[in-house]
């Protein structure tokens, strides 16, 4: 075999063995970038779990407290509104906007206050206090918002480490040509940062 042969061979093998190591480079980004993308999808699933338990909880804490609050009509339409608008929801932007909403109305409504707690209701209607319908309900549903507050922190540390991987190079390539998209945070609504103020007219 001829030296140009020779020559012509070892290129060819130089130039299967880049290829090789490229390929093996993009195809490890492209799976990690899947697993992290599953990662995302399995904690928020774990978020949308909390809101549905906490959508489910809403009309039992309504139904009680409209025994003894039931001329605040429009508070509880609200709420209602507000988690229909939830269990309608469907992206996750939708939902988490949603989620925010419901929130609020719960907050306006004394039904919620910063860190879970039942603040203005109780306040407003001292009576259910010694309601163990409602007191069991107020534990529950603090329960449930701890565990929103842990699943949407996973959520959002799993977002960052998605999107970063993403963003990076030569990740970003595979990402721009194969079409994986920024995951959106689960950021909470301006009002969870403050004490509700609620007027029922007494």
């Amino acid at each position: 075999m001829s030296k140009t042969a020779l020559g012509v061979l070892g290129v060819f093998g130089a130039l299967v063995i880049v290829i090789l190591i490229i390929g093996g480079a993009l195809l490890g980004s492209y799976n990690n970038l899947v697993a992290k993308r599953n990662e995302v999808d399995n904690k928020w699933a774990q978020v949308e779990n909390q809101m549905q338990r906490r959508a489910d909880l809403i009309p039992n804490i309504v139904g009680t407290v409209k025994g003894i609050a039931g001329q605040e009509k429009e508070v509880f339409t609200k709420i209602a509104e507000a988690r229909s608008r939830l269990l309608s929801a469907s992206t996750p932007e939708e939902k988490i906007d949603a989620n925010n909403q419901l929130s609020q109305a719960m907050r306006d409504g004394g039904l919620l206050g910063t860190g879970g707690r039942f603040l203005v209701i109780t306040e407003q209607y001292p009576q259910l206090k010694s309601n163990e319908n409602f007191m069991r309900l107020q534990d529950e549903l603090a329960g449930t918002e701890n565990r929103l507050a842990v699943a949407r922190k996973d959520y959002n540390d799993t977002v960052t480490d998605y999107n970063t991987t993403k963003q990076k190079f030569p990740t970003a390539l595979i990402a721009g040509m194969m079409g994986f998209q920024d995951k959106p945070f689960f950021k909470a609504d301006e009002g969870a940062k403050t004490a509700p103020k609620v007027d029922f007219g007494k």
